[in-house]
């Protein structure tokens, strides 16, 4: 486990605008609750909880893996507009204590399904 820090620091702040994720013009989630994630120099990653997402159209996979900063994600693939995302999704169930605040939410491909901030 590693700690964020000056050479790899690390953000989470509720973000005050409604985030909507779709793929193939269906909604996945549609929150006012995300969750902004920014680490290092990548791009920001949009968090949504659990509950605002439709779980209906989502399926676990075997899929994990490992951030040393994290701790393991798990993966979900979507079913919708009658296509398969696969591992689309990825979340971090019991992330690593500096990162708590993710648990619970669920993370999108930004190229595998269309997510917008609304107002």
């Amino acid at each position: 486990m590693k700690l964020p820090g000056p050479d790899h620091p690390i953000t989470i702040a509720a973000n005050p605008k409604r985030v909507r994720v779709s793929a193939g013009g269906v909604v996945i989630a549609d929150t006012t609750h995300a969750l902004t994630l920014k680490e290092a120099s990548y791009p920001a990653v949009q968090y949504v909880p659990l509950s605002d997402a439709n779980m209906a159209l989502l399926a676990r996979t075997e899929r994990t893996t490992h951030c040393p900063y994290k701790g393991d994600a798990n993966y979900f693939s979507i079913n919708a507009g009658g296509k398969t995302l696969e591992n689309a999704i990825w979340t971090y169930e019991t992330p690593f204590p500096a990162m708590a605040d993710i648990a619970g939410h669920l993370a999108f491909y930004p190229d595998k399904v269309k997510i917008e901030e609304v107002g």
